[in-house]
């Protein structure tokens, strides 16, 4: 391929994933710990779909969304862990070309679509308790189904603008990516392009996507808090507030890390892979916890489940 250090685009094969600038010894611990967490995310994702799926009494919109929330948590961190795992004990710790690409293209699709599905499930609680009576008619299964699908394609369209833009720079400084995944800002380090026109398209795609996921889900739940606060008895209102406590709480820890990480200087690159662990390992594993301590539902069929398959044992 030429020179390691400097390569153009047109000869470009592979990248190599630095990841974190730490000594030999520790590569075990974090293996160790990155397998912990990603067996988690497994466990706990694949089994919050098989209770959706098994327990008919979770047949409703809110759980539908849950679902393809726990979907989109398992591909995207599976997008990242086995990859970042094979590198804790890989000398060479590349990635091919393709495959650069691919990881950031599924990587920047699954996160965009997430976040419009949290933004999806801010407006279903909306409708669940400021509009009890008329909530099985508005939040028919036909508009559940289109909401999850227009999540997907904006993602999709997000990921593939962002993707494109990203691998048509030239990459002459090095093909060293300073980051333990494929990821946009470490890739633009290595380009001796101009880098005006991708900044102004991702800002403003961020835009975009975060302004209006953010908007909803403000305002949904400051009509919710004007409804619960009306609500005259105390036990009504704290059974309103626990169904929106987890979803409020697995926004706070995917935007706060987000944002932590966008708002890092290119400066301190390791800060900015410690904010990226919280929402491509943290928050897939997080999730089907908040969900699962904090809804009762969730919490009875998964003994459901588990007295199923002792009675199969």
């Amino acid at each position: 391929m030429g020179d390691k250090g400097t390569s153009n685009y047109s000869d470009m094969t592979d990248f190599i994933l630095v990841g974190f600038r730490v000594r030999p010894e520790l590569h075990i611990l974090l293996f160790l710990l990155f397998l912990l967490v990603y067996t988690m995310i497994l466990l706990g994702n694949v089994g919050m779909m098989v209770i959706i799926i098994t327990d008919p009494r979770l047949n409703t919109p809110m759980y539908f969304f849950l679902g393809n929330l726990s979907f989109v948590d398992l591909f995207y961190s599976s997008v990242i862990a086995p990859k970042a795992m094979i590198n804790f004990w890989s000398e060479s710790k590349s990635i091919s070309f393709a495959g650069c690409v691919t990881q950031l293209f599924l990587f920047a699709l699954f996160i965009v679509t997430e976040g419009f599905l949290l933004a999806v499930m801010a407006y279903d609680r909306f409708i669940a308790i400021c509009n009890p009576l008329l909530y099985t008619v508005q939040m028919s299964t036909h508009l559940c189904v289109q909401l999850v699908a227009g999540s997907y394609f904006f993602g999709c369209i997000s990921s593939i603008l962002q993707t494109s833009m990203t691998f048509t720079l030239s990459f002459c400084a090095s093909r060293a990516i300073d980051h333990f995944y494929c990821d946009t800002r470490p890739l633009q380090r290595l380009s001796c392009s101009d880098l005006f026109i991708l900044r102004m398209v991702s800002f403003t795609l961020s835009g975009l996507i975060t302004l209006p996921t953010i908007i909803v889900i403000v305002i949904s739940y400051l009509y919710i808090v004007s409804t619960v606060l009306k609500i005259p008895s105390t036990k009504g209102r704290q059974k309103a507030f626990s169904t929106c406590s987890s979803h409020l709480g697995v926004v706070s820890v995917l935007y706060g890390a987000i944002f932590f990480m966008y708002l890092t200087p290119d400066t301190y690159p390791e800060l900015s892979k410690v904010a990226s662990l919280c929402y491509t390992l943290l928050t897939p594993m997080l999730n089907p916890l908040i969900y699962s301590l904090r809804n009762k539902d969730v919490k009875e069929g998964l003994y459901k489940l588990l007295e199923k398959k002792s009675t199969i044992l």
